[in-house]
């Protein structure tokens, strides 16, 4: 006898995944070719972040992304890029996969280094004019990093 299902949506194929199945590293293993700079991304948090993010990070209605630095052990901790995420490559891997919000995965791989940059920028991580890419950006090194602890090491660094 055949198993009853309730007959919803189609075989993903595996080109319509491709998209999706992609792992970056806390390392940099998996960030593709690409640059950007803070100057460059400005523009781009502008169009397609602000929104959410307010026009300098700050938030409303979506999180927000810079400041927040010495509150994670207050009554009211503040985390955000600068003051909580361990590697930037987290931010990188999740802006390609998830933004904007309303057009996921539309940015280019430069698009996303530079607003990554952009964004790294407002924490005072990185400088304007500082190239972010594969090499710079996994050797990064957040301000919050050492108060994680990494159940399965790996080959992390």
């Amino acid at each position: 006898m055949a198993v009853e299902t309730p007959h919803l949506g189609v075989p993903i194929k595996p080109e319509d995944f491709a998209a999706w199945d992609r792992s970056i590293s806390p390392d940099g293993a998996g960030l593709p070719p690409g640059k950007g700079t803070a100057a460059q991304g400005k523009e781009n948090f502008a169009l397609k972040c602000s929104g959410c993010h307010g026009a300098d990070g700050a938030g409303k209605p979506a999180d927000r992304l810079v400041g927040g630095v010495g509150t994670l052990a207050s009554d009211a901790p503040i985390k955000t890029v600068g003051s909580y995420w361990p590697y930037a490559t987290t931010l990188f891997d999740y802006v390609r996969r998830a933004m904007p919000l309303n057009e996921p995965q539309s940015l280019t791989d430069d698009e996303v280094y530079a607003v990554s940059a952009y964004v790294l920028f407002l924490n005072g991580l990185v400088t304007e004019k500082d190239q972010i890419n594969a090499k710079t950006l996994a050797k990064l090194k957040m301000p919050n990093r050492d108060n994680f602890f990494i159940v399965y090491p790996g080959n992390l660094k």
